[in-house]
């Protein structure tokens, strides 16, 4: 039910992509999309371990042309430092999911028993819901939630992914 769905030329991509940390980076990054017809699945943009370097982790469904192109873009914007396309062979990549849902006295053992199954942790309890926090694949936290449905979902939010890639291949500069 929750699974995510793509047109037969279109891909996912995640683009790793470090930036100067600097005032309106997001906005030219995300005009750079808008412009050009180009649908953002997510954006998370996030501080690195070199000060005035952040790295925005952009999820996108495109066509590989597509992907040639927002590289190339992307590449073009002054405070760009580095964009790399992540495959999935190579790289870590997580998303966070809190959910509310439904839980009272007599089947809340259930419901927490799903989040134990999924290593997800209980962060609030109220005498009606409980709201659960999960990381993890995207297929992942909707298998989590196509397991919490029966129960109600009263409402959700899932972070855009963040990646890395594996061993000592790295983006950051200088290293």
């Amino acid at each position: 039910m929750y699974a995510e769905q793509q047109h037969d030329d279109v891909t996912r991509s995640v683009l790793s992509v470090l930036v100067e940390d600097v005032d309106g980076i997001i906005t030219r990054v995300t005009a750079m999309f808008t412009r050009r017809g180009f649908n953002l699945v997510s954006l998370v943009s996030a501080k690195t371990e070199t000060p005035g370097i952040a790295r925005l982790t952009v999820v996108v469904d495109a066509s590989e042309h597509a992907i040639e192109q927002i590289t190339k873009q992307l590449n073009k914007l002054v405070q760009v430092l580095k964009v790399l396309r992540l495959d999935e062979e190579s790289t870590i990549a997580r998303s966070m999911l809190l959910v509310k849902v439904n839980a009272n006295n007599s089947n809340r053992p259930q419901v927490v028993d799903a989040a134990n199954i999924f290593r997800a942790r209980v962060v609030d309890v109220a005498p009606d819901s409980v709201v659960i926090e999960a990381t993890g694949t995207t297929s992942k936290l909707y298998a989590f939630l196509d397991v919490l449905e029966p129960f109600g979902i009263r409402e959700y939010v899932q972070s855009g992914r963040v990646a890395l890639s594996r061993g000592a291949k790295t983006l950051s500069p200088g290293k």
